[in-house]
């Protein structure tokens, strides 16, 4: 896991302009840093987090003759397969997944984009020309923009000078060469024909397919533990992943008393872990929130609840490791979010591919970010792309949740014997809230922002609205770090469907 700036573009670009930008990204790589002028296009540069061949992985890194350089942020779980396929014809420098990408590319194109599995935001340059790279899911941040008669391109939007005159995020699946973005993988194509399966084989593919993405997850020169909250999603992966590691480390935060404390102890002490928990008070939260908005490069309210928790388990989990895994993308794909009850066939279906597509830009945005901030990598098995593909593929009505159904209740009932039954029957709870310090956020936005100054406040320069106090008092922080620098067509903004209050909303 790493920070990737670029410039590009005619006439001399001075080094100090690509160190001022990784300077900004340094948190995403505190290991290592360096750069590459790419003549006569511009600079690549590269902040590093060392967790695949730590002695010779630096980068950014060339091709044998020099003429194609790369950097390249995320983790490829099929590396290795890939490397027997290329080492006949290429000379190695290095053991990473990097090199991998770009001698693919030289072989393969742009159909070599297909071929990786893995999260990733590819910066490659060639002899005239530089090509940037998304994976499907948009697990990975990618932004490129324009100043003048230059490119700039880079993991976080600070990184970029400023003024720009424009700047946008590279689509999920799609790659750019030469200005032209095209799709390369549509995951959610929704044309795929639906599985005609009894539910026992449906079940049993699932156990495959999700022991087969955590296990993959677990490649890495550096240990890897689990965030723990003692919701459904991050137990299971906690409980495939202690048959592989013996010593398996987790955390968890939250506030005294709150309810993810008490569970994740439990279910560590079922599943024998090695278990570490930070608990934080209000003070310590309120003095955190800047620079969890700092990172996040946002002000919604949800995604902010949310960042807290995920700031503090973030915080002691790099004290410890420098990979964790979480049960990101299970309500996304076995509808566990209560508003879906609603939904029923084709209806459900749809409404899941939306709530997927958001991802990039709320969730996984979070978890990026927050993450970052401390040289930790978080990796998601419950969006790995074929486990990703086959759920898309499973009747709606399997799906389905209800009176005499409970929320991923398919999942649940297919993995009853990895977990408790404290477990198995514990309901949907936002981070946030699991964590305990959501009524505090709402409470102390109320205690800051009047009604008035609200009603006044609440329509953004680009005609949105601000949906509560609460979210008022996170543009403010927002305004204040980063003045008119980040265009709010880029702040990803969450929709809660159970909404119905100020509180709900905020």
């Amino acid at each position: 896991m790493c920070g990737i700036a670029g410039i590009f573009g005619k006439g001399e670009i001075e080094k100090k302009e690509i160190t001022r930008m990784l300077s900004k990204l340094r948190h995403r790589g505190p290991d290592e840093r360096d750069v590459l002028k790419v003549s006569p296009i511009g600079w690549l540069g590269h902040t590093r987090l060392s967790i695949i061949d730590l002695k010779k992985g630096k980068q950014p890194i060339s091709n044998e003759d020099g003429k194609v350089a790369i950097v390249f942020n995320g983790e490829i779980y099929n590396f290795k397969k890939l490397r027997k396929e290329l080492e006949p014809r290429h000379k190695f420098k290095t053991e990473s997944d990097a090199e991998v990408v770009l001698h693919l590319y030289e072989d393969f194109g742009e159909e070599s984009f297909k071929m990786l599995d893995g999260m990733f935001a590819i910066l490659m340059t060639g002899p005239k020309n530089f090509i940037l790279v998304r994976d499907p899911i948009g697990i990975k941040p990618l932004y490129y923009g324009n100043k003048g008669n230059r490119i700039y391109v880079a993991s976080e939007l600070k990184a970029f000078p400023h003024p720009m005159d424009g700047i946008k995020s590279l689509k999920p699946g799609h790659y750019m060469i030469g200005g032209e973005t095209k799709l390369f993988e549509n995951i959610l194509d929704s044309s795929i024909q639906i599985y005609d399966l009894n539910t026992e084989k449906i079940k049993s593919d699932l156990i495959f397919l999700l022991e087969e993405a955590v296990n993959k997850r677990l490649i890495a020169d550096v240990p890897v533990g689990v965030f723990l909250s003692g919701g459904f999603d991050s137990s299971l992966v906690a409980s495939i992943m202690k048959k592989k590691i013996k010593c398996l480390h987790s955390f968890t935060a939250g506030m005294k008393d709150a309810p993810d404390l008490k569970m994740a102890s439990e279910l560590a002490d079922f599943l024998k872990t090695e278990h570490h928990q930070l608990i934080y008070n209000k003070r310590e939260m309120l003095k955190a929130l800047p620079e969890v908005i700092y990172h996040l490069e946002s002000f919604d309210s949800p995604i902010i609840r949310s960042a807290i928790p995920m700031y503090f388990i973030s915080k002691i989990a790099s004290e410890y490791v420098k990979v964790t895994l979480s049960g990101e993308g299970a309500d996304e794909l076995f509808a566990g979010y209560s508003y879906l009850k609603r939904f029923k066939g084709n209806r459900l279906r749809k409404e899941l591919n939306k709530v997927i597509r958001s991802l990039e830009n709320t969730n996984l945005q979070r978890g990026d970010r927050i993450a970052m901030a401390f040289g930790l990598e978080v990796r998601v098995p419950f969006l790995d792309k074929r486990l990703l593909k086959y759920t898309l593929r499973i009747p709606p009505s399997l799906l389905e949740s209800g009176a005499n159904r409970q929320e991923k209740h398919l999942l649940r009932e297919t993995f009853k014997n990895y977990l408790p039954e404290t477990v198995l029957k514990r309901h949907k709870m936002k981070f946030s809230i699991g964590a305990g310090s959501s009524d505090q956020l709402f409470e102390e936005s109320r205690k800051r922002i009047t009604d008035k100054e609200f009603e006044n406040n609440k329509m953004l320069p680009d005609g949105s609205l601000l949906r509560s106090k609460e979210e008022y008092y996170y543009y403010k922080i927002f305004k204040d770090i980063f003045g008119d620098t980040i265009p709010l067509n880029l702040v990803g903004r969450t929709v809660d469907k159970s909404a119905g209050t100020e509180k709900e909303n905020g």
